[in-house]
Order: structure tokens, then sequence, then C-alpha cells
């Protein structure tokens, strides 16, 4: 199962975007033998699309045909991570053959787009900053593929 992460903005040079790229890079070596992956990042330009209904149609025009969607939204469900593990598992199980996440810019996603997610994931009550939710996201997605390996990276 092929997993997309499609957000709006750039993730620019950094400590974040070296996190991100560290939890990806570990996430394909993990996952690739338990039919997950590649993880792709599809950044969009929020200058092309300053308002939440314009960076909609921008998400929506980068999922991929047929994917399951997931909005990354704080009024999403919380979940433990052998949770989300589980939950990668069944959609891998199931044939699902692209899993997309969208993350909105600064205002979130438009809620017709919202309503339209298979489901919704939050991290917490807080709101994160929409760059940092990449790396969280990221991290999450190589722990769950460790979980379902066996790994001790997660530890209860």
């Amino acid at each position: 199962m092929r997993l997309h992460i499609c957000a709006i903005g750039r993730l620019k040079s950094g400590p974040e975007k070296d996190l991100y790229d560290n939890y990806v890079t570990r996430f394909d070596r993990t996952g690739r033998a338990l039919g997950l992956g590649p993880l792709n990042l599809h950044q969009l330009d929020d200058r092309k699309a300053p308002n939440m209904k314009g960076q909609g149609e921008l998400l929506r025009a980068a999922l991929p045909a047929g994917a399951q969607v997931c909005a990354l939204d704080e009024r999403g469900t919380v979940m433990s991570s052998p949770d989300f593990a589980g939950v990668l598992a069944d959609l891998r199980d199931r044939g699902t053959q692209d899993l997309a996440f969208i993350i909105g810019g600064a205002d979130g996603i438009d809620p017709a787009l919202r309503a339209d997610a298979n489901m919704a994931l939050s991290f917490g009550k807080m709101v994160w900053p929409h760059m940092l939710v990449r790396v969280m996201l990221a991290e999450q997605i190589y722990r769950a593929a460790s979980i379902l390996a066996g790994s001790p990276y997660h530890r209860v």
C-alpha cells in the first residue's frame, strides 16, 4: 500500500525537514517487507490558493485516484500508536492501494474536503504547526511499521 502525505506549504531546509527525511528513510526500509510504502510527499504551493477553499481544491487534485483519505485534523480520532498500526495493517490487508493523509494550511482543511475524507486523525486537542505535523505523522508511520514488524522501537 502506497502512502501519501498531501500538504499545503513546503518544508524548507532545516531541522523539520531533516527529521522528516530521517523517518521516511527508516519507514521505507521497514515498511517495504510489510507491503507498506513508499511514502510520498506532495507539497502544494499555498501561494496558489490563499484561502481554505482554494487549498482544499489543491489538496483534492493531489489525491491519487481511488485513494483512501485520512484528514489530519484536531477534531479527528485520537488513537494510540498500536491502534494506528492496526488501521494501516487493516487497510493494507483489505487491498487498499493508496492511503493519502491530508494536511491543510494554517487555517486547517476545507470543511467540504474534511467531510469527504474516509477518516480523520488527531494528534490531540492542541493545535500543531502544520510543518511539524508532517514530521509527527512520518514518525508515527515509521512507528506503525516498526510495531507491525515486531521491532523494539515502540515500547509500551
